[in-house]
């Protein structure tokens, strides 16, 4: 792992890491400003919302960990809940079989927007203004397109031209797909801003003056545009034409909340991740499986070890993962329960999907052959596809600052090919119910007032007590591989001390276990791993059972990281994968 694409940047002032160039810029624009963290993160987090429209917006979602000022991570759960009229008779007695991956129906209260102002009033120091200005800028005077985005549009275009005419007004200028580089603008999407901004002036103090933009979202503007917008049918992957389920009402009714983060240790390191509403515990799960093992960050070996592991709790994570209260985190992440699990670990590679048994209990799979074999436009894993593919991918910001705050982000959803665009509004709705079951009875089913488990997955890690990294990545499933991959590679190389070089390193993930999305496909014992590896590699991981799909060789994962040292010494590093995300700092 000699080699290194970018400079590991280091510094005492500020770092900003993201997975857009503008989205950093801005953050650093802002600590440079005398912002904090807090303050940075919530003005990429806007920007990210204008520059990256087909992976993320604001009427997505948002999970988060943020470290104050060196103390213990805490969770900001910006994953709106399903509305009160989604339950599994009103879809069935619509005749679905699956919640739709794309339009009306898929739409979980929009939760980013409300818990990045909740952020900025309880943490931050700037006005609603000033972290939305950079946003305004881009939404009214423009941003270049990115590649990813020039396709996407592509792959959607005739939706948009028959059925989204609303998007079409938006993302495709003149009735065509614009060109990578092309200057985009959304003046309706400023507007909307800027009536944000709007409702603080006059109010006093600056948290009553975020409250009152939150009105503004909540019971305002905004949740009458949206109530207005969902009782229109829309097309969506099933074919029909349907209304929404989500009201003003229950966007009024739902605000943000802090939790503790969960964790467990490898040696003197300590990781926090969200609970089990996310696949955070996954992450958690795989280390615990892994403590103890001969690990060799590189080789046949470790790939081998790392993905049989996957396979093992992402099994759980379709089993007993949820917004649920009965989901049993403390067996699963109990000594007796790993170690029984970790004797299923082999030198062969595992074709089934076998989730455990935590304190005697049964599990049960969702049954996935509900959802159609092919899918439509708009549909799928809005992530570097599960051959390698790149078909776009989420979001992340991570922010450090010298007054000793991290923060570790990752918004999504709301994307351009999901939803209709809301003419009054400038920006569509998330589809993160399709991350749901229609069956009764699991955690992950679809409940009205709870959230869809989401794959959104930020880090932060500690050491000796002391916080010391925050990072993610975009991914979906493999966010939780993509994640480990570079933790293991941090933990167990001798010159693991260069973020830079461990970011670099070659990554692989398997996609043995169901996608968490529409339409939910499955490749037992397959894994796809970056052709960096070398022919002996792929050589023996196919001996041992392996169906090895070859990408591209800085093709998987997006990292974005901050940290700092013992000596107070700031640190970021940020993926050459994807050309666009950049880390700055000084």
């Amino acid at each position: 792992m000699s080699f290194a694409t970018r400079p590991d940047l280091t510094g005492s002032f500020g770092m900003v890491s993201s997975t857009h160039w503008l989205a950093s810029a801005s953050g650093m624009a802002m600590l440079e400003a005398g912002g904090s963290a807090v303050d940075a993160a919530v003005a990429a987090a806007f920007v990210l919302q204008v520059v990256e429209p087909h992976l993320n917006g604001p009427g997505g979602d948002l999970v988060l960990l943020i470290s104050e000022r060196g103390g213990d991570p805490v969770v900001l759960g910006g994953q709106g809940p399903a509305p009160a009229a989604a339950s599994i008779d009103a879809y069935r007695a619509r005749g679905h079989a699956v919640v739709p991956g794309t339009g009306l129906l898929a739409a979980a209260v929009p939760g980013s927007v409300v818990a990045w102002l909740t952020l900025l009033r309880d943490s931050g120091t700037a006005t609603v203004g000033q972290v939305l200005s950079y946003a305004v800028h881009y939404a009214e005077h423009g941003y270049p397109v990115l590649p990813s985005m020039a396709r996407t549009i592509g792959a959607v275009a005739d939706l948009l031209r028959t059925e989204w005419l609303p998007s079409a007004e938006v993302y495709l200028p003149g009735d065509r797909v614009p060109v990578a580089g092309e200057v985009l603008t959304n003046p309706v999407l400023a507007s909307t801003y800027r009536r944000l901004v709007a409702a603080a002036a006059g109010v006093t103090g600056r948290e009553a003056a975020v409250d009152a933009v939150i009105d503004a979202w909540t019971t305002g503007f905004v949740a009458e545009a949206v109530d207005d917008f969902c009782r229109t049918p829309w097309r969506d992957t099933s074919g029909q034409r349907s209304t929404g389920v989500l009201t003003g009402q229950d966007l009024a009714a739902w605000r943000p909340g802090y939790e503790p983060a969960v964790t467990t240790t490898l040696g003197a390191w300590t990781v926090a991740k969200a609970p089990a509403w996310t696949q955070g515990p996954a992450f958690l799960q795989q280390l615990r499986l892994l403590d103890g093992t001969d690990l060799r960050p590189g080789g046949a070996d470790f790939v081998h070890t790392v993905v049989e592991a996957a396979k093992l709790a992402f099994a759980d994570r379709d089993a007993w993962y949820g917004d649920d209260p009965d989901v049993p985190l403390v067996e699963l992440l109990g000594a007796p329960y790993t170690e029984a699990r970790r004797a299923l670990l082999t030198d062969t590679a595992s074709y089934e999907l076998r989730p455990g048994s935590p304190a005697g209990r049964t599990p049960r799979l969702p049954d996935f052959t509900a959802a159609p074999a092919v899918s439509a436009a708009g549909t799928g894993e809005p992530t570097v596809a599960r051959s390698g593919e790149n078909r776009g991918d989420t979001c992340h910001v991570a922010v450090a600052d010298r007054w000793g705050t991290m923060v570790a982000a990752t918004p999504s959803g709301g994307w351009l090919q999901s939803s209709p665009v809301i003419p009054a509004l400038g920006f569509p709705l998330g589809t993160r119910l399709q991350m749901t079951t229609l069956e009764p009875g699991l955690p992950a089913s679809l409940t009205p007032g709870r959230r869809p488990r989401t794959t959104l997955s930020p880090t932060i890690v500690s050491r000796d007590g002391r916080p010391q990294l925050a990072f993610g990545t975009p991914g979906g499933d493999q966010q939780d591989q993509w994640q480990l991959n570079f933790f293991l590679q941090l933990a167990f190389s001798e010159d693991g001390a260069d973020l830079q070089r461990v970011v670099d390193a070659p990554m692989f993930h398997t996609t043995h276990f169901p996608s968490s999305f529409f339409p939910r496909e499955a490749s037992p014992g397959q894994i796809v791993v970056e052709e960096r590896f070398g022919p002996g590699v792929v050589a023996e991981l196919r001996r041992r059972g392996h169906q090895v799909v070859l990408s591209a060789p800085w093709s998987l994962g997006r990292l974005c990281v901050v940290g700092r040292d013992p000596s107070g010494r700031l640190r970021a590093a940020s993926d050459p994968r994807g050309r666009q995300g950049y880390a700055v700092g000084r």
